[in-house]
């Protein structure tokens, strides 16, 4: 295939364009369609695809996302690394709406979503997650940020909801009881699924709000649509410039365990 790629970006809310001089390259997969074309071009001499995950005009909530065409996409290409930055909630008071975290775990709480690129057969693979994020490209991002003078979290747990709602006060308590520090809605199987297919990927998670507002803090309001999409769009030329210096970063050999993730999985077929 012409184009290329080595670097996979998957856009999220507000994160619709990166590259400038971009080729359009359409693609059918196994799974359907991607969110859209995918924009391939170059970033300090690596080869670069972008997809905004949402579509271009984020006309695809996150249960309706074809996250097994996207991740196959950019494997069709070549890519080999995934940046995926993504508009998220804090559920802890330490963790401010412009903050980055760089997840290091993820706990889902969806449904329903096509999960696997082996649910249909002939095989059957039980792939391992216990680490779901490349801890290479999770040291990477937070040099990076910090390089950039961005307040990061180097680590954090993820829950994954459902969407497109947000979450109610009462689970947004409980998430927060169990520890864990962001809420998002595409995470999951998007992280699961570069696994599958031996990608290494990380997620930037870019802090937009308090989910729920805090206990006691009667001035901290619940998120809102407007709220997200205030914060995201103040902080959007920042994440652009950390994944555009980021990019460069990745060397070509990784040490990390991404790459042969699927040498053990199989049973049958």
């Amino acid at each position: 295939m012409s184009a290329a790629a080595e670097v996979g970006v998957i856009g999220g809310s507000g994160f619709y364009r990166l590259l400038e001089d971009a080729e359009r390259v359409e693609l059918d997969t196994p799974w359907g369609r991607p969110s859209d074309a995918l924009a391939v071009g170059q970033v300090g001499g690596r080869r670069v695809a972008f997809l905004p995950r949402h579509g271009p005009r984020h006309t695809l909530p996150p249960g309706a996302i074809n996250y097994r065409a996207n991740l196959w996409a950019l494997h069709e290409l070549g890519v080999t690394a995934v940046i995926a930055p993504t508009a998220s909630g804090s559920l802890r008071p330490e963790v401010a709406p412009g903050h980055l975290v760089v997840p290091d775990q993820l706990v889902d709480r969806t449904w329903g979503r096509a999960d696997s690129f082996y649910l249909e057969g002939p095989k059957v693979a039980h792939v391992s997650v216990a680490d779901p994020y490349c801890p290479v490209l999770r040291r990477l991002a937070v040099e990076a940020a910090r390089e950039a003078g961005l307040t990061v979290h180097e680590r954090g747990t993820v829950v994954v909801i459902p969407g497109p709602r947000f979450a109610t006060r009462a689970e947004s308590r409980w998430y927060g009881a169990q520890g864990w520090e962001v809420i998002n809605m595409t995470q999951y199987p998007e992280a699961v699924l570069a696994r599958e297919l031996e990608m290494c990927y990380v997620n930037l998670s870019l802090i937009t709000d308090y989910d729920a507002g805090l206990e006691g803090r009667p001035e901290v309001r619940a998120v809102s649509v407007e709220e997200v999409e205030r914060v995201f769009a103040s902080g959007l030329e920042q994440m652009k410039r950390l994944v555009l210096s980021l990019i460069p970063r990745l060397a070509s050999e990784r040490t990390c365990t991404c790459a042969t993730a699927m040498r053990d999985a199989f049973i049958g077929g």
